[in-house]
């Protein structure tokens, strides 16, 4: 979701348009995880934690994604509104992990500030599409790419 939006607002600051879409009402939220966090925490894991039950790896903190898409229109300094599209689904209500049994077991808990996050992801982002061949997409997982038509 949030390279989705990131893109959006970029390709629309670039082309000058006055809004964004969003699909739904804005009203669900969803707890996100910046991928530095992730990887201390499977580290953590891996080194300190040796039991059958499964551990949640999350910031433990939600945020509706109309707040979500102001904050990434801001980051990407898109200047225009975002408009929801209640036509469309909103998905799942609600998404967040219990991650106290991280915490309770080795002492993990993510450590990034969402903004600090979503910003150095969109700094990322800009970065990585600046440096693209032109008619070419980077693929927001990784070094894959590809052209229309692949």
């Amino acid at each position: 979701m949030i390279p989705a939006l990131i893109r959006k607002c970029l390709e629309a600051r670039e082309r000058g348009d006055a809004e964004v879409e969003v699909w739904g009402t804005g009203t669900p939220t969803r707890e996100f995880l910046y991928v530095a966090d992730c990887a201390a925490g499977i580290v953590d894991a891996l080194e300190l934690y040796d039991r059958p039950e499964p551990v949640n790896l999350g910031s433990g903190v939600e945020i509706s994604i109309k707040d979500l898409a102001a904050l990434v229109a801001e980051a990407t300094g898109f200047e225009g509104s975002v408009r929801f599209n209640p036509s469309q689904p909103d998905g799942q209500p609600r998404r967040r992990l219990d991650t106290s049994r991280a915490f309770d077991r080795f002492g993990w808990r993510a450590t990034t500030d969402f903004r600090a996050g979503l910003s150095a992801t969109v700094d990322w982002y800009t970065a990585h599409q600046a440096a693209r061949p032109p008619g070419r997409l980077v693929h927001a997982g990784g070094g894959r790419s590809w052209s229309p038509g692949d």
